[in-house]
């Protein structure tokens, strides 16, 4: 299956995804990194966030294809983007399952954001403001999905996006 973790940029999308990796054998893709590879070889911030996600896309079909689950960890605050996830998940005849990560408690958020360690050489974190302004241009989502607040205890959100995707938490 193809697993789209997404939400606002700070609000847990990689911690979750890396918690699901750790408990499924799965294929994890992260925007962040493709564009930092990108950034590195002079390809603009302003252009590289399309084709990072064409990237991912690509990556992910072979491998959809091969039987393995793949992690989708990318911002996909528009529906052009989540529209790119259901037509990779289509083309690799393989069901789609959308978890979207949430921090509702503001002052974490932004404690998060301004606090995090960078762990992607090359890639440049955003600042509260530009979370701020991505939030503005979020459209909000109406698709099936699982909902997760990332304020509450990783064990449990794990355990839930798990029984999501209808495996046991092993």
């Amino acid at each position: 299956m193809l697993v789209q973790v997404c939400g606002l940029p700070g609000a847990g999308k990689s911690t979750l995804s890396a918690a699901i990796a750790a408990v499924l054998p799965a294929l994890s893709l992260r925007v962040d990194a493709i564009e930092a590879a990108m950034w590195r070889y002079d390809i603009p911030p302003e252009q590289s966030g399309i084709a990072a996600y064409s990237v991912m896309h690509a990556v992910a079909i072979p491998n959809l294809r091969r039987g393995r689950t793949v992690l989708a960890d990318a911002v996909s605050g528009v529906e052009a983007a989540r529209a790119g996830w259901v037509a990779t998940a289509r083309e690799a005849g393989v069901p789609l399952r959308v978890i979207e990560v949430v921090c509702p408690d503001l002052d974490e958020h932004r404690r998060r954001v301004e606090q995090r360690a960078n762990d992607l050489p090359g890639f440049t974190l955003p600042t509260w403001e530009q979370v701020q302004r991505t939030a503005d241009r979020y459209e909000p989502r109406t698709d099936d999905r699982l909902v997760v607040d990332s304020t509450r205890p990783q064990e449990e959100t794990v355990r839930r996006a798990l029984r999501f995707l209808g495996v046991d938490d092993r």
